[in-house]
């Protein structure tokens, strides 16, 4: 029989939580070769059994602990959907239950508050949903969070952010156990990353700069759209209708970044993705994101990821032909 995955239920449970890590572990059993054995044995359970209503209104049906009888549980995730203490306290007694059979705990979005009232995660590193760090810092202050990672691991546990999140936790599990063959498989499958680094911030470089103050909105949303172009302090402050001083100097207090630290990192981003889904030379991806040469584009990537271009590809992205 296939490693057991046991997803522990609750009303109100956030069904993308559920529902998207389901589908990459279901998806090896279904296109297995003829006559291979599944890899993977999936159960939903509740405290309760029966019917469970989940935060959209969609019921799922769910078993009692005891239809688990004695066996081994390989992994046990726990998704995100609630938020008041009362019922994470409810939630977290059952999860501390069955914790000890399973070999792996992994949680999704909120699901890390309630693996920390469980007891499971004292001075382990774990993430959550960028709104509920703090959530998660009150339910146990020796979690080491890490606020911008898309999933941490750590010994036994995952943790994993926000909602979609869960589908890149879930293809970490599936690697893990599978291989990066079979991942990559189940990726282009469902049309999602093939795989994003677990390092990977939450938000996207557009999107962290677009939210990061309203004033530069319009033109960080140009900017993601013309990487390729001259995108220069004067040129950027021109489209602003500021001098170039005066630009780079709001600029910088509003966001962080310098004007040119934040188009380097949507230029890197834009190429992480191009290396990722697609087959393109490097000399190619490099003029389609605005690095102007290969060298340029290895010299950036080596300061930020610490790898090069063709490394990233190999790990992350798609398997090119020689």
């Amino acid at each position: 029989m296939g490693k057991l995955v046991v997803f522990l239920l609750y009303d109100d449970v956030n069904v993308l939580d559920v529902a998207g890590p389901i589908e990459v572990f279901s998806q090896p059993c279904r296109n297995r070769p003829a006559g291979a054995a599944e890899p993977y044995r999936i159960m939903l359970v509740s405290a309760h059994g029966g019917p469970v209503r989940t935060s959209s209104g969609v019921v799922m049906h769910t078993e009692a602990f005891a239809a688990l009888g004695d066996d081994a549980i390989d992994t046990l995730v726990v998704p995100g959907g609630v938020e008041a203490q009362p019922a994470v306290a409810g939630v977290a007694a059952a999860t501390a239950l069955l914790a000890p059979r399973a070999q792996r705990i992994a949680s999704v979005c909120t699901g890390a508050i309630i693996l920390a009232y469980a007891g499971l995660l004292g001075g382990r590193r774990a993430t959550t949903h960028w709104r509920y760090v703090q959530q998660l810092h009150a339910a146990d202050a020796s979690v080491q969070i890490e606020p911008d990672a898309l999933y941490v691991h750590d010994g036994p546990v995952w943790t994993s952010a926000g909602i979609s999140a869960g589908i890149d936790l879930a293809l970490a599990l599936v690697e893990a156990d599978l291989g990066h063959a079979a991942v990559m498989t189940v990726a282009r499958q469902m049309v999602v990353f093939i795989k994003r680094p677990g390092g990977q911030s939450q938000f996207s470089a557009p999107l962290s700069a677009q939210s990061s103050d309203a004033q530069f909105a319009d033109l960080h949303a140009w900017m993601a759209a013309h990487l390729a172009a001259d995108l220069r302090v004067e040129t950027l402050a021109e489209r602003s209708h500021m001098s170039p001083r005066s630009f780079a100097r709001h600029y910088t207090a509003k966001t962080g970044n310098t004007p040119a630290r934040g188009v380097e990192l949507m230029r890197l981003e834009a190429a992480m993705q191009q290396l990722i889904h697609a087959d393109w030379p490097l000399k190619r991806i490099a003029a389609a994101c605005g690095f102007g040469d290969e060298q340029n584009l290895r010299r950036v990537f080596q300061r930020h990821m610490g790898l090069n271009p063709l490394q990233y590809r190999e790990r992350f992205g798609v398997q090119v032909a020689a």
